[in-house]
């Protein structure tokens, strides 16, 4: 059972401004909320808000699994908040194609690459003027997936499209460095969401199992909550964090290989 976490620090983030993409449920909302019960501004971005959508944050609906999309959404974030010193992309969106790799049409291929790869580029390339007039301390956290590390072939399009991302969190990290703009990637195990759950029932339904069996393996003993990865994000958007930078962390619970 997930056990309730200390309060914030309410002055963790003052002053600062994040923009977090995938805002409006699940992780993202958990991360949207974290990083506003630490002091932080906050602008996000979804097709829909939804009940789970924080309030006190500014919600910007858009689709940003186009350049057009990420271009008009930077531009109204940069405007709401005059410029930033977090940005966290967490946008993503899976379907399983319980066939296999063949049964994958192209254009799933195309549309897994462009939300939930290209859009993190995108993103951060439209919001780097930003980032690198603000200066040293600048932040950017991508959030990948477990399917990078251990891809399923009915998540084939996914998982690939998260490991283009590993990759390219690495390199953005090396290039930002001397700007003193830190680049980090998480990659979630098996995460409560709505969207996760009804994977997992596919695979589920498939195997013939229940639902609770697909996460049953996993050593803490639990799957986890989205505060899970809200905590860690907060961790490396914070100065605590201020030596690191092109990691990817793993927070799965103990469940994904060591990479």
């Amino acid at each position: 059972m997930f056990r309730t976490l200390p309060t914030p620090e309410p002055t963790e983030f003052a002053g600062k401004r994040a923009i977090v993409t995938g805002g409006s449920r699940g992780i993202g909302a958990a991360i949207v909320q974290r990083l506003i019960e630490g002091g932080a501004t906050v602008v996000t971005t979804a097709r829909n808000a939804t009940d789970e959508t924080p309030k006190a944050a500014t919600f910007i609906p858009g689709d940003i699994s186009t350049l057009a999309g990420v271009e008009a959404f930077a531009a109204a974030a940069l405007a709401e908040l005059g410029g930033a010193e977090i940005v966290v992309n967490n946008a993503a969106a899976a379907r399983a194609h319980l066939g296999g790799i063949s049964s994958i049409p192209d254009e799933e291929w195309i549309d897994a690459l462009n939300l939930n790869y290209l859009s993190a580029v995108r993103v951060n390339n439209a919001l780097l003027p930003a980032l690198r007039e603000t200066g040293a301390g600048s932040v950017i956290v991508n959030i990948s997936s477990g399917a990078a590390l251990t891809p399923a072939p009915p998540l084939a399009h996914y998982g690939a499209a998260k490991a283009a991302l590993n990759a390219y969190g690495k390199a953005l990290a090396a290039e930002l460095a001397p700007a003193g703009i830190r680049v980090a990637t998480i990659v979630p195990g098996n995460v409560l969401t709505p969207g996760a759950d009804a994977i997992r029932q596919d695979f589920a339904d498939a195997m013939g199992v229940s639902l609770t069996d697909t996460t049953a393996a996993i050593p803490l003993g639990r799957p986890g909550d989205p505060r899970d990865i809200a905590e860690a994000v907060a961790y490396l958007a914070s100065d605590r964090a201020q030596w690191i930078t092109g990691t990817s962390l793993i927070v799965d619970g103990g469940e994904l290989p060591i990479v």
